[in-house]
């Protein structure tokens, strides 16, 4: 056995080969050649036939989705595992019972505000006049989400949360073709890790090996996500490529108001609502703007609330000085329940919208109701990409024609990525403002934030070594889990 030896004035090894952009400069490239890759796909256009894509759209869509399939694959293991480990860690936390509450107040503060102003916009840009689809185009959506629907979905399967689900094709002989797969519900995973966490802390000392097992569980699915967010310059290359291979600028064309009023009340939601309640708590905008733009960063182009799940919780932590004994709880949960773009502002412009093309005039009552499904509801979209299931939920709410959902599908894939970043800032910002409300905020930290060194602790951890310190091996696993700063 050798250990590092500690020569007087030795200097930090240097460092052979490249070195990369950070990983936030590789984020903003993967959405400049996309984009550029994308319009040489959509100007190659369709293949012989006219309706195969060319290998370009086909290339940058495997691509895309493939990122997306990783960072979903690992939400099952993340989720159970976080949400058991939050809750052990609640056992610090002299106040956990009113950090919960208050948590959950702030979600609904926030979702009421956003949703106010998605009505707003709604009335102001007018935006089912302000189009040019036609009622002939509306097309029924293969999935629609019902309040009964989400109450079952709150009741476990099994211990899981896993279900089967089989689809059934006609193929052009009249022959069926049954395909069967596995899927998860996000909200029955929350739910047994919540019960299977509280039996945890009722069973006191038996509980310990289970509860260091599971500890250590989450420290190597975490290390398996962060080497699938190492791909997200990939991913977000492929998926903003095919968004503008396949969509054009046709379809953002004819829902021009539409797509403007959303990204106008994701806009207003997070430049100007969320700094308000930073200033009226008594925190700087500048600085949680700085610590949370990794996790907003990554939320635009995943497009997935959970998977970004342990990059927003760790700037969460690191950045913005929220206690990791509470921030552990609040950021999982509001992963699965916290949409401010997508269950507050998007349902709330699209009910207007499906209103208005359909020629049905909304009550006083009817807009309540869009608030009430919005602040009440906005579990049930669980963090998954897109918003169908919310917007679903609030036309059957209302009683307007679910085909209506049929007209936005051509450019959800591009508000999704605006609505799942407003999520995931706000994610940022409740387990803050609840944190400085309750005096446990770390305001120094918060002060000092920055997404520069976010994820450089690693080269950190070597330079010590060294120069005789710590080995990369010695480090906590809290300094040894980043996003890595280069590739």
């Amino acid at each position: 056995m050798s250990s590092a030896t500690k020569i007087p004035g030795a200097q930090p090894r240097a460092r052979k080969g490249l070195r990369f952009p950070s990983f936030s400069v590789q984020i903003l490239l993967g959405l400049a050649l996309g984009v550029l890759l994308g319009w040489l796909a959509l100007s190659l256009g369709p293949q012989a036939d006219g309706e195969t894509p060319n290998g370009l759209t086909t290339t940058l869509d495997t691509i895309g989705s493939s990122f997306v399939t990783l960072l979903k694959a690992i939400v099952p293991p993340l989720i159970f595992t976080a949400i058991v480990a939050s809750i052990a860690n609640l056992r610090s936390v002299t106040n956990a019972a009113r950090l919960a509450g208050q948590t959950l107040l702030w979600f609904a503060i926030t979702a009421a505000i956003s949703v106010a102003i998605g009505i707003g916009l709604g009335l102001v840009f007018q935006p089912g006049h302000n189009t040019t689809l036609t009622t002939a185009e509306a097309a029924e959506p293969s999935s629609t989400g019902t309040w009964l629907d989400f109450l079952n979905g709150l009741i476990p399967t099994n211990v899981l949360g896993l279900g089967a689900s089989t689809s059934v094709e006609a193929g052009a002989d009249g022959a069926l073709s049954a395909e069967t797969g596995i899927s998860f519900n996000v909200l029955q995973i929350l739910v047994v890790a919540l019960v299977i966490g509280i039996a945890a802390l009722k069973s006191g000392a038996k509980a310990d090996p289970f509860l260091a097992f599971n500890k250590s569980a989450l420290a190597i699915v975490q290390k398996v996500l962060w080497w699938i967010i190492r791909l997200a310059p990939l991913g977000t290359m492929g998926l903003i490529g095919n968004a503008v291979a396949t969509y054009g600028w046709e379809s953002l064309r004819s829902l021009a108001s539409f797509s403007v009023a959303i990204y106008v009340g994701l806009a207003l939601v997070l430049f100007v609502v969320y700094p308000v309640l930073l200033k009226a708590n008594g925190l700087g905008v500048v600085a949680w703007f700085k610590g949370a733009w990794p996790a907003i960063q990554l939320a635009f182009v995943s497009r997935s609330s959970v998977g970004t799940m342990p990059v927003t919780q760790r700037v969460t932590e690191r950045n913005l000085g929220v206690p990791s004994e509470y921030a552990s709880f609040a950021v999982p949960l509001g992963s699965t329940t916290k949409m401010d773009g997508c269950a507050s502002i998007y349902p709330a412009i699209s009910a207007i919208f499906v209103a208005q093309i359909f020629g049905i005039d909304l009550s006083l009552t009817d807009y309540l109701l869009i608030a009430f499904v919005s602040v009440v509801g906005s579990a049930a979209t669980a963090g998954l990409t897109g918003a169908m299931v919310m917007l679903t939920l609030t036309l059957s709410t209302l009683g307007l024609p679910l085909a209506g959902v049929g007209l936005l599908l051509a450019v959800d894939p591009i508000l999704d990525m605006g609505r799942t970043a407003v999520n995931v800032a706000g994610q940022t910002l409740v387990p803050t403002i609840v944190a400085k409300r309750e005096g446990i905020l770390d305001l120094e930290q918060y002060r000092a934030a920055s997404s520069e060194h976010l994820f450089d602790e690693d080269e950190a951890a070597e330079d010590r070594a060294a120069q005789g310190g710590a080995t990369p091996d010695e480090v906590a696993p809290a300094e040894r889990e980043p996003v890595p700063a280069h590739a």
